[in-house]
């Protein structure tokens, strides 16, 4: 069985926010388009194995984080069809008051 995966607005937001710090930190684009799409490419593998990482439920229920090149966090949900990537967070972001933030409060 394939899952659709799906990016919610705010990953959307968290590409478009880690391209801009690397192209201005690096000063190359290009390296920054090249590592925007090894996230995407790396997102797009969990329509197999969704299942990866670490169950999160004490943050938020069904939530799921896993590492990518020791740099980025991923945070998603799966559900019977679809995997929910809800952020795509750089560096040592504190995760959850991130989601406490967002939620008003740990769900």
């Amino acid at each position: 069985m394939r899952y659709r995966v799906i990016l919610q607005p705010s990953a959307r937001e968290d590409l478009r926010s880690l391209y801009a710090f690397i192209r201005d930190e690096q000063k190359s684009p290009s390296n920054a388009v090249n590592f925007i799409r090894r996230i995407n490419v790396y997102c797009q593998g969990f329509a197999q194995f969704p299942h990866r990482g670490m169950q999160r439920d004490d943050i938020r229920a069904g939530l799921r984080l896993v590492g990518f090149e020791r740099r980025v966090t991923i945070a998603f949900t799966v559900s019977e069809e679809t995997v929910l990537i809800a952020r795509i967070l750089y560096g040592g972001r504190d995760i959850a008051a991130l989601f406490e933030d967002e939620s008003g409060g740990v769900e």
